[in-house]
């Protein structure tokens, strides 16, 4: 998710203040690609070519099996030498819709008249897109990621299978297929919680973007 954050937003606030541009063509195909490719497809090249290919990365688990024996450094690159391939496979699909909705968002505020005002004013384009327009496009986006942090458990079934990693995802859906109740009904209160943590994320997230949430 902080992957998607630091990389969407910043593209879908691009695209809109350029848009019809050749980057805001160039990030359209790479949505549509993100939407239409299936990961699972994508994540089986992607250890074909990184893994077994090439033999950059591993294809499976989290640890090596050396791993406890290693120094505090080397354990450190060898956990994220595993999380490589999973975390940027999970983040492409939300990475393509979150920047289009960004983008959606944004060209809606800065076509509103208080950004004409502030251009009138002389304001530089810099301070109109990144203090005046973006705080209010967040708005929508903000709400989207606090409602997505409960999804982390359930929307990472297919990765943890691919890569052999023993997720809370993979223990759910086989705990509902073994009908495990107490381990089902564990994992169903740990995503209220994440619900409810995403929620007041959310909220506090409303207070710093918008100043007239933070007042009231």
């Amino acid at each position: 998710m902080i992957l998607i954050i630091l990389i969407a937003i910043p593209i879908g606030v691009l695209s809109a203040v350029r848009q019809d541009s050749l980057f805001d063509k160039v990030t359209a195909v790479f949505v549509f690609i993100g939407f239409a490719v299936p990961t699972f497809w994508l994540a089986l090249l992607l250890m074909i070519l990184f893994g077994v290919h090439l033999g950059w990365l591993p294809i499976s688990g989290i640890r090596s099996l050396n791993y406890e024996y290693l120094p505090p450094f080397a354990a450190f690159l060898d956990l994220l030498k595993h999380l490589i391939l999973p975390v940027l496979l999970s983040a492409f699909g939300g990475l393509a819709g979150l920047s289009r909705y960004m983008r959606s968002n944004m060209l809606e505020v800065i076509r509103q008249d208080y950004i004409t005002t502030a251009r009138a004013k002389g304001l530089s384009e810099r301070v109109v897109i990144y203090k005046h327009a973006l705080r209010n496009a967040l708005l929508p986006v903000i709400t989207i990621l606090g409602l997505s942090i409960p999804g982390l458990i359930g929307g990472s079934v297919i990765f943890e299978t691919i890569f052999a990693i023993p997720g809370m995802g993979q223990l759910f859906y086989m705990s509902v297929m073994s009908r495990d109740y107490p381990v089902v009904m564990g994992i169903l209160f740990i995503g209220a919680v994440l619900t409810l943590i995403g929620n007041l994320i959310a909220d506090l997230s409303y207070a710093v973007a918008d100043p007239r949430i933070r007042i009231a």
